[in-house]
């Protein structure tokens, strides 16, 4: 193994992004006329001894700062969408109070060597959370191509063997740098959005777990999302990565690791606090793969469909907005057991996946207590229905994420429908309905239509319904 943990750290330190310095050094112009003339002078050298003497000048005030409680680590790549990585910092700052801040040290890793990405994206960061940088809230990393072990036995291989490779020791850089930079380290990815307050609910948990012993909390359920470490165990996680990345996915890893350190079953802590963003990243190893040989994300498929309920409806959220892939839900309240949700689809599916969320992000309230999702076949029209349907799954704190064999049901699915299985008093929010096909030849269909016609691809319907399923 060329690359040590030593190596990593010494590496992470000292490739801290020429850009990030040279920008930092003229957003202090406007801060102080004496500095302008002594770093604004330095800003179109290209020689290695000018960027070095800016890089330990800045680690120096790093070293200075003071250590927080929090460090949330991203590690972030171009993935043809440049929006992803400023989007979710903007949340994630948004959301955070500014006692909050105080606790809080964000800490990207620019995993990628495309120059012009790298450019690009550390002068739209700049630009935006000046502020948060030069209060040391805000740290951005590079670590260049030649510090990456070599790429003998990979690239001859499968691509998510690539990926997965290249990911982990992204990951081990990124841990490396920010061992000493708090108490605990809030591992992240680079689409997703938080629920307010997120650093507040987090020490909430981990004060409570005081006297038990843990190694990893989990606030999330989806990847390496939302995993929670203890600083001081950094460094040896790290090391574990370097030395088996090229064996399993980052989040197997990661699994073993808290395994090996004698946390058995995993901590899962609600409600969660963090979801991707649409587009999906993949999270399954086939997907991940996919992923990162066609550089396109694999979100939701909600193929053209109708929504019927037979709840009440009222003049703000709409049935259809469940079914929608942005961030609409659909509200009703006072529900009684038999109502349902149903999509019909505008035609047969082959589904590979299911996933239903109730209730809202940041503490459950307004989920379907009771519930389960059904599969249908055999539409008919009158009513619009389906005449059999088969039990999928039971919905778990409001949630359900499931994924279906579609050969083995015989047929391939019409409807999708969520049913209450209990009186519920109150609010009931049902935030998504997502549905993965698998083959999605009608993507290119309906593109093709959309770029001929002008048309919308998706057609919703919804009403409310009383004498059906």
């Amino acid at each position: 193994m060329r690359c040590s943990i030593r190596r990593c750290l010494i590496t992470s330190v000292s490739v801290i992004f020429l850009w990030l310095f040279i920008t930092l050094q003229v957003l202090k112009e406007t801060e102080d006329n004496q500095k302008q003339a002594k770093y604004g002078s330095r800003k179109g050298l290209r020689q290695l001894e000018d960027w070095q003497n800016i890089t330990f000048k800045y680690m120096e005030n790093i070293q200075r700062r003071r250590k927080t409680w929090l460090t949330v680590g991203i590690s972030s790549e171009s993935r043809g969408n440049e929006s992803r990585l400023l989007t979710t910092l903007v949340s994630l700052f948004r959301v955070s109070s500014k006692a909050e801040r105080k606790r809080l040290t964000v800490l990207v890793h620019l995993a990628d060597s495309d120059l012009t990405w790298l450019r690009n994206t550390v002068a739209h960061i700049s630009s935006l959370f000046s502020p948060q940088i030069l209060a040391g809230q805000l740290l951005l990393i590079h670590a260049p191509a030649d510090a990456y072990p070599t790429a003998d036995g990979i690239r001859d291989k499968a691509y998510h063997e690539e990926f997965y490779s290249k990911q982990n020791v992204d990951h081990a850089f990124l841990m490396s740098f920010a061992t000493k930079l708090s108490d605990y380290f809030l591992l992240l990815e680079d689409n997703v959005f938080f629920a307010p307050n997120f650093v507040t609910h987090i020490r909430s948990k981990v004060t409570t777990m005081k006297t038990k012993p843990w190694v990893l909390l989990e606030f999330s359920n989806r990847g390496i999302l939302g995993k929670l470490f203890h600083s001081k165990d950094l460094p040896l996680l790290a090391h574990f990565l370097l030395l088996f990345h090229k064996e399993k996915p980052l989040d197997r890893l990661i699994s073993h690791f808290r395994t090996l350190l004698v946390q058995e079953k995993p901590i899962i802590c609600r409600p969660f606090l963090f979801y991707h963003r649409f587009p999906y990243g993949a999270t399954d190893d086939k997907q991940k793969a996919a992923a990162f040989q066609n550089k396109k994300p694999s979100g939701p498929d909600n193929p053209p469909g109708a929504v019927f309920t037979d709840m009440e409806v009222f003049n703000v959220h709409y049935p259809w907005e469940a079914y929608t892939l942005d961030e609409s839900f659909f509200w009703t309240h006072n529900v009684s057991e038999g109502k349902h949700l149903t999509v019909i689809l505008n035609q047969p599916a082959n589904l590979s996946r299911v996933q239903v969320l109730t209730g809202t992000i940041v503490d459950g309230r307004y989920a379907l207590h009771k519930g389960q999702v059904e599969l249908g076949y055999y539409p008919e029209e009158v009513p619009q229905s389906c005449t059999s349907f088969v039990l999928l799954g039971r919905l778990m704190e409001g949630q359900m994420d499931q994924k279906i064999t579609p050969k083995n049901m015989g047929y391939d699915v019409s409807c999708v429908r969520l049913v209450v299985k209990a009186r519920q008093a109150g609010g009931l929010m049902i935030r998504h309905i997502y549905l993965w096909e698998e083959n999605a030849k009608w993507k290119e269909a309906s593109e093709a239509l959309v770029s001929r016609t002008g048309f919308l691809r998706h057609t919703f319907i919804s009403s409310s319904v009383t004498n059906h399923l």
